[in-house]
């Protein structure tokens, strides 16, 4: 369905009004230029390579998706030679599914090699490539010459972090006219082909906020946020606040004039919104982690202002989009809703904007769609992809599984497209944008954030005196997940009727079992036992969560096999394990399995956690700083895992409502040795005490990699993070194990 219905054939036109609240679709595709060097995020995420990606986004129902036609893909050497064939198929593929693609032509790019954003040529070159596109593909009916054209100027004129580089207002303000010029230019061009052809212009809409002493600042940077949609609007005349800043930089009175006399005015106005885009400014520089102190500001902090309580209620995608509205009264889509986080945030984010645009929808405002973006997420935006570290943040699929695993925003884009709404228990909980730990610096008086429902509905965890069990327990209540923590003497999972009585008291929307027998020493003395609490136990869990249709998750190990394959496991090799402990999980993965078909059966191996001392990382940084020497096998590879890590992902996928037998462990394989060696010169502590042994036990390698999806970070990240995140002291006295 085209939303655009043109009831003119002038350069702007009269769009009717849809109804009702439809669901729109992107996918992350920025070309940026870093120095001499490009990134092309299709690449990256894998889009480039699969054609079958469209029929995964028309099977959810999305008609109108936000896709790439770009500048630099298609002729990257020089203006007049084009390269069609990837866009030829694709664009034609869409057409076959009815999907409307909004061609996109430039996408916080610079353009091909041969020009850049404060070359003189870019706008015409740019027309020229329009006009070649809509006469190539002249049904396409919607544009976006340049995304986000202010805050691509700001990121890559003013801020230095893309190309050209620059680091001043003026050469953000000419990258600025240069891009917009580029949008008028290329819009005159396409409608010479195609009269009906509509300018869907997208850029970021955040706000700054801060204290009256930053008070020219905060109106400094407000005004300027809507630079790129008053130039588009023709608005930047004689008596706009920022007319002689334009003039200052270089940009002529007749060049502005050709904005106001023949306005490029976009039919749609695109806001992409994230949750960082709104600022706080604070000169109390001490109140702030030291990486909020920017050399750019030096006298004043520039944090997310959702990490401070003083404008709480002035924030959010609600009150952003009233703003644009009541500013321009043009219709208005969310061309990206977008949040990087863990999967509950991402659901609950999804669902605050789509609720945001029907509130605003029924006080009158025209608001169109709302865009799941990005559909195959992204990589190293964390870094505005200045930074190759390959973090990847996940979208409606998952594009680190071959083929892509959709992820809950699948179901939820799905349910949005089809009835305009979505129901997942984590949306009871509200994201960390709400909750009052998020606040660097307190507040005395702070209205806490309103629970969606009276009872959320609850996880079950059991093991509630272990480790995994506490940890699970820690990052729930870090993500806003209710859950219940069971202990033995509250549910022994062994005893069906325990087990029954357990589940109808708590009525848990999924149970995630990290109850179990560990020693895996001691398991050959106590086999009964081992079987009972490790098979027997996972079973009957197993058998009461299908009976309910609930999610149901589990634990095994590298232990159910035997270390010679010579490589490391995935998860379709045979089972082989030598000993009682690894038979016990063996045995506990096929009788789940047999049980519920539609289980999480998650292997891992050689756990290290920040919050407790029973792990190998914390026993020999111990004895280490002690001075004691510490022998360590050098011949057993295995893939350690950090208990964070293993958490969230776990977590991850239990809302997804993934199932099968999964490794999740961190990325790598080393020895024992190795192990100890990397994690002591991380502390800054002496290997010399360290001492190589033999003692395989008949095992050489049983790390663990997969064939679904690489979905923790490497090892090297992992010890990292456990040194500065670990808050047990290596030098206290242990307390008795846990059970």
């Amino acid at each position: 369905m085209n939303l655009l219905t043109s009831k003119s054939t002038h350069t702007h036109s009269t769009v009717s009004r849809p109804q009702p609240l439809e669901l729109w679709g992107g996918i992350e595709c920025t070309v940026v230029r870093l120095q001499d060097e490009f990134r092309n995020q299709c690449d990256e995420t894998g889009h480039t390579d699969r054609l079958d990606d469209l029929d995964r986004i028309a099977a959810l129902g999305i008609r109108t998706l936000r896709y790439p036609v770009l500048w630099e893909t298609i002729s990257p050497d020089h203006p007049d030679q084009c390269r069609w064939d990837w866009h030829d198929e694709r664009l034609n593929r869409l057409r076959e599914l009815g999907i409307a693609p909004i061609a996109g032509l430039v996408h916080h790019g610079s353009g091909p090699r041969y020009t850049n954003l404060l070359d003189p040529a870019f706008p015409e070159m740019l027309a020229r490539h329009a006009e070649r596109v809509a006469q190539r593909y002249p049904w396409i009916e919607m544009y976006t010459p340049v995304n986000e054209p202010l805050t691509t100027a700001r990121f890559s004129g003013m801020y230095g972090h893309w190309y050209p580089h620059g680091r001043s207002e003026a050469t953000m303000l000419q990258a600025l006219y240069i891009e917009c010029r580029g949008v008028q230019l290329a819009m005159e061009a396409i409608r010479r082909v195609n009269p009906n052809a509509k300018l869907v212009q997208t850029d970021d809409l955040g706000k700054t906020f801060a204290f009256p002493n930053l008070k020219e600042e905060v109106e400094y940077q407000n005004s300027r946020r809507w630079l790129s949609f008053d130039l588009l609007c023709g608005r930047i005349d004689r008596k706009h606040s920022w007319y002689r800043r334009f003039l200052d930089a270089g940009i002529t009175e007749a060049q502005l004039a050709e904005f106001v006399e023949r306005p490029p005015t976009p039919d749609v106005i695109g806001i992409n919104h994230y949750v960082t885009s709104e600022r706080w400014l604070d000169r109390r520089l001490r109140d702030y982690p030291k990486a909020f102190n920017a050399p750019d500001h030096p006298h004043y902090v520039d944090v997310h202002a959702t990490r401070v309580p003083y404008v709480a209620d002035q924030l959010g995608p609600e009150a952003r989009l009233r703003e644009v509205w009541e500013r321009y009264r043009l219709p208005i889509v969310v061309t990206e809703a977008h949040h990087g986080g863990a999967r509950d945030d991402q659901l609950r984010w999804l669902h605050q904007f789509w609720k945001a645009a029907e509130t605003l929808r029924a006080e009158g405002a025209d608001i169109r769609a709302v865009t799941v973006w990005s559909i195959f997420g992204c990589v190293d935006w964390n870094t505005l992809l200045m930074v190759k570290s390959g973090f990847y943040e996940s979208g409606l699929f998952d594009a680190r599984c071959n083929p892509p695993r959709p992820t809950a925003l699948a179901e939820a884009a799905k349910s949005l497209a089809a009835e305009g709404d979505f129901d997942h228990p984590v949306l009871d909980g509200v994201g960390w944008w709400h909750r009052s730990d998020r606040f660097f610096t307190p507040a005395p008086e702070v209205t806490a954030p309103q629970v969606i429902v009276k009872q959320p509905r609850k996880l079950a965890i059991t093991g509630g005196t272990g480790t995994l069990g506490s940890a699970f327990s820690r990052i729930c209540g870090h993500r806003g997940l209710a859950h219940d923590l069971l202990t033995r003497a509250e549910m022994d999972i062994a005893d069906q009727g325990a087990v029954e009585s357990a589940l109808k008291r708590h009525q848990p929307w999924a149970v995630i079992n990290a109850a179990g027998y560990v020693r895996v020493k001691d398991a050959h003395a106590e086999q009964e036992r081992c079987f009972r609490e490790n098979a027997h136990g996972a079973e009957v869990l197993a058998r009461a969560c299908a009976h309910l249709g609930i999610p149901y998750v589990t634990f095994s190990s590298d232990l159910v096999f035997d270390g010679s394959l010579g490589r490391a496991y995935v998860e379709s090799d045979t089972v082989s394990p030598l000993c009682v402990y690894g038979n016990s999980k063996a045995e506990a993965e096929r009788r789940v399995m047999q049980a519920f078909p539609e289980a999480l059966v998650i292997r891992s191996a050689a756990f290290f956690g920040p919050w407790d001392r029973y792990n190998f990382v914390h026993a020999v940084l111990r004895d280490l700083a002690a001075g004691k020497q510490v022998e360590v096998s050098d011949e057993i590879h295995v893939s350690p895992t950090y208990v964070p890590d293993l958490a969230h992902a776990t977590l991850d996928l239990l809302i997804d409502r993934a199932n099968g037998i999964w490794h999740l462990a961190n990325q790598g394989a080393l020895t024992w040795y190795e192990f100890a060696a990397q994690a002591a010169r991380q502390a800054g502590l002496d290997t010399s005490a360290l001492v190589r042994t033999g003692g395989g036990g008949g095992r050489g390698m049983t790390a663990l990699s997969s064939e679904r999806g690489l979905l923790l970070p490497s090892f090297d990240s992992a010890i990292q993070r456990y040194l500065h995140e670990n808050t047990v002291a290596w030098d206290d006295p242990p307390q008795r194990a846990a059970a």
